[in-house]
């Protein structure tokens, strides 16, 4: 047994506090300097900790229509606090608890959907409508290498492994034009940092447990997190500029 573990709620903690970092260096730094870049890549830890943990829950859930609702719900409410803090986004640009709520139908569509044909066209279908979300195809394929990996401990690995270099190939697709060759290779790499740190952080220190207390308060508090750390963050960028 290891002697230093972590449960759910504390991994979902640590990806809270990336994901502040990496929204502050969207919003308030410098792109390229040495801080902007650390709390980036290291913000990207939040999304495929949140693909891993969607794919456990639809697992362990009772209620999978009142989760689907919740998810729906706190994305509806995030909507305006999203635009808030990125006003250069959008307006059709969705954020990623859209994504996650799209992720967990095609979970649903792969459990439930029979027939394969219309099972993969249902899939396909939602990765699509994914493209009008933040983390637009990304999340989706995440959400289905973990559900392929299931609760194997020898495929959880590959899972993330195959989401991470996915990851990067993404980027250093994004960056090709903007970077020299060097450059976006140096980006890409540094991106997949924060993934993979979820990955040691799920893969070989979480224990499969959740936290022995206030899980009531831990679950609401990664729900009402997301939009108020945006709202408050669009406040100041306003009143800074």
């Amino acid at each position: 047994m290891r002697a230093f573990t972590l449960n759910r709620d504390q991994i979902k903690g640590i990806a809270m506090m990336t994901m502040l970092l990496n929204h502050i260096s969207q919003i308030f730094m410098t792109s390229g300097t040495f801080w902007a870049e650390l709390f980036l890549d290291v913000g990207w830890f939040t999304a495929i900790t949140m693909c891993y943990f969607l794919v456990e829950g639809y697992a362990y859930t009772h209620d999978k229509r009142r989760y689907a609702l919740r998810l729906a719900i706190f994305a509806v409410i995030s909507q305006p606090a999203c635009l808030l803090a990125f006003p250069d986004v959008a307006l059709y640009r969705l954020n990623i608890l859209f994504t996650l709520l799209l992720s967990f139908a095609i979970l649903v569509a792969r459990e439930q959907i029979t027939r394969k044909c219309w099972r993969n066209l249902a899939i396909v279908g939602l990765f699509l409508v994914s493209l009008v979300c933040d983390w637009a195809i990304l999340a989706p394929a995440f959400t289905l290498l973990f559900a392929w990996a299931g609760r194997d401990a020898h495929k959880r690995p590959r899972a993330f492994l195959a989401s991470i270099l996915l990851f990067g190939a993404m980027n250093f697709l994004g960056g090709i034009g903007r970077f020299s060759l060097a450059q976006n290779l140096g980006y890409a790499l540094a991106a997949m940092s924060g993934p993979a740190l979820a990955a040691i952080a799920i893969c070989y220190f979480y224990n499969g447990q959740r936290a022995t207390r206030g899980r009531t308060a831990a679950k609401w508090f990664f729900y009402i997190f997301y939009p108020a750390h945006l709202a408050v963050l669009g406040v100041i960028r306003i009143i800074l500029v």
